[in-house]
């Protein structure tokens, strides 16, 4: 490896064979187009990065009754490393090379890729049943935390792409508010939208949260990448050999056998989690 980067690393979370083996593929882009670059992966099974010289593998154990939430310590063990960080989701690509200096990283806070208000995140949710509940139950976070007054200005971010600068340790607050957000929303039963619980958190502590095109950073994100080419900004051709990766990995040719053992498996490890959760739900730290 060449000399190190020590402005910043990747970084994301692993748990699974599936997640891993995405996580393989965007180390081997960042060896390719950042090899200066650290990337911190939190997953269940390190050894499997061992032959990446730049990655640092921690072994880590789901915290949660699901995997969301629990990107927080990919966050948190980057930050204890370097000043900054830029978190993707496992299942991402980078596609070019990335300068060794990111200006826009310098700038104290967290930028995303995607961000928006609250009342534009739910408006564009739309109605229903689901919406509303998570609704109500991200106001009652909120109260909690007395943000309610300044609802229409939490950032919302969608979690995908983000960076976490250090800002005079209101890192560490923004960290362990975002822990208590994480054990409030799954005890009552909202285990996805960590985005909300960073919006929150990040308000809360003063940490700033700006939209950001990350600049120098080129990457696939299949979603995005859809959107993309509905309007004319890329090509199917052009991408196919990452959605393709993508696909062949999250969507296994399996027998009928072995999928119905995967989901039976999946669903007796979820309820073993929410188990755990309401045993222990009274020593966790309170909103």
């Amino acid at each position: 490896m060449s000399q190190e980067n020590t402005q910043f690393c990747f970084c994301t979370l692993a748990l699974g064979r599936k997640y891993r083996q995405l996580a393989n593929l965007l180390a081997e882009d960042i060896a390719k187009y950042s090899p200066s670059t650290r990337f911190v992966i939190l997953t269940d099974q390190p050894e499997e990065f061992s032959h990446f010289p730049q990655v640092l593998a921690v072994k880590h154990k789901m915290q949660g009754v699901k995997c969301y939430h629990d990107k927080r310590f990919a966050i948190a063990k980057s930050l204890s490393l370097f000043d900054a960080c830029i978190f993707l989701d496992s299942d991402m690509r980078i596609l070019a090379k990335v300068p060794e200096e990111l200006p826009w990283l310098l700038e104290p806070g967290i930028k995303a890729r995607a961000c928006m208000t609250m009342p534009e995140k739910f408006a564009k949710m739309g109605v229903g049943e689901q919406v509303n509940q998570e609704l109500n139950l991200v106001k009652q976070a909120a109260a909690k935390l007395n943000l309610l007054e300044d609802w229409e200005n939490i950032m919302f971010v969608h979690e995908y792409l983000i960076s976490v600068t250090k800002d005079m340790n209101k890192e560490v607050e923004f960290l362990e508010t975002w822990e208590k957000l994480a054990h409030f929303f799954e005890i009552n039963g909202l285990y996805y939208g960590e985005g909300n619980a960073i919006a929150l958190a990040a308000h809360k502590v003063g940490m700033k949260i700006a939209w950001s095109e990350f600049p120098g950073v080129s990457f696939f994100n299949k979603h995005i990448e859809l959107v993309r080419i509905k309007n004319g900004q890329s090509t199917m051709e052009e991408m196919q050999i990452y959605f393709t990766q993508h696909d062949q990995i999250i969507y296994p040719k399996q027998n009928v056998i072995k999928k119905v053992f995967d989901k039976l498996d999946i669903q007796i490890r979820l309820m073993f989690r929410q188990i755990r959760l309401k045993f222990i739900s009274m020593g966790l730290k309170k909103l």
